[in-house]
């Protein structure tokens, strides 16, 4: 019936799942440097499950991050550690695509930070220098306001020529607006506003509740590119998260988004026209695995 982009799900949160170690400020970028072979076995099976891309364990790998911890020396090692896992589990699969992942500058779910091209370009410039020309994409995550989806796109236009993939996270009770509060529809006046080549190449709803993402999809498909989702399973973004330097363990995980409800939904938004679909934290090979096998029977083809 139609090509389908089936995204890897949780790859931060995966990585921390298969340790016992405390959650830190720095999330699953500590997972690999304490545990650097689990990121190759992450994507490895998402890969076996069904995904056709792997994204890159570099959402958090940013200078503004390591600074806290006196680590920025690490940045360049911990990019090539990321890159290499990825590659090394798509050489053995022998297929699929790698998505160079840009998380967003401070923090997540934070849109009373401002952010400027310039500090975009300063922030995602190691990332987009190493790994250019080694992915097929680049997936810019988790963008809360029309700010950060502005000047974090721009940076990435100025730097590459690969696909810029666009995802922004909506609130979690109202899938029409940004977690800024900002209407959706500022998205999609933004797309519609910039010439073909400062577009971005698609634009997706990521890190947001999936009952909410329907919602927003609905408004997002005027934009007139691909588009698509993938959402998490955390029952909300708590109030402890939204401080300088938290910690996951701040967040809860729902116990009801089993792989057969997530993929209920995912489903629906393939019904609504989306050609891009997988999962964020918490939505893990299950889920993907569920959601493959779903594709399949209705007659899509994976891509």
């Amino acid at each position: 019936m139609t090509d389908i982009t089936l995204l890897d799900g949780s790859i931060g949160q995966e990585l921390v799942k298969r340790t016992d170690d405390r959650a830190t400020p720095l999330w699953s970028t500590q997972v690999m440097i304490d545990h650097p072979h689990l990121v190759g076995e992450v994507h490895a099976v998402y890969f076996a499950v069904g995904a056709t891309v792997a994204t890159t364990n570099t959402y958090a790998v940013m200078a503004d991050r390591l600074q806290r911890v006196n680590l920025t020396d690490r940045l360049p090692q911990l990019l090539e550690t990321a890159l290499s896992a990825a590659q090394t589990a798509r050489d053995a699969h022998g297929s699929g695509r790698i998505a160079g992942s840009l998380g967003p500058i401070g923090a997540s779910y934070r849109p009373d930070i401002h952010v400027t091209k310039e500090d975009a370009a300063t922030a995602y410039d190691p990332a987009l220098a190493m790994l250019d020309a080694h992915i097929d994409l680049w997936l810019i995550e988790t963008m809360s306001s029309l700010n950060h989806a502005t000047s974090t796109l721009a940076a990435v236009k100025d730097a590459s020529t690969k696909p810029v993939w666009l995802a922004v996270s909506v609130d979690d009770f109202d899938g029409t607006k940004l977690r800024s509060g900002e209407p959706i529809q500022t998205i999609t006046d933004l797309i519609l506003s910039l010439p073909d080549d400062r577009k971005p190449d698609a634009i997706l709803i990521n890190c947001s509740r999936p009952e909410v993402v329907a919602d927003g999809l609905a408004i997002l498909t005027h934009a007139g590119i691909p588009f698509g989702a993938y959402a998490n399973g955390f029952t909300k973004i708590s109030e402890g998260f939204l401080k300088d330097a938290p910690t996951v363990d701040a967040l809860e995980q729902r116990v009801d988004l089993t792989p057969d409800t997530y993929a209920n939904h995912a489903m629906g938004w393939v019904a609504q026209g989306a050609t891009i679909v997988g999962g964020c934290c918490e939505v893990g090979p299950d889920h993907i695995a569920e959601l493959a096998r779903r594709l399949k029977i209705d007659g899509h083809h994976l891509v």
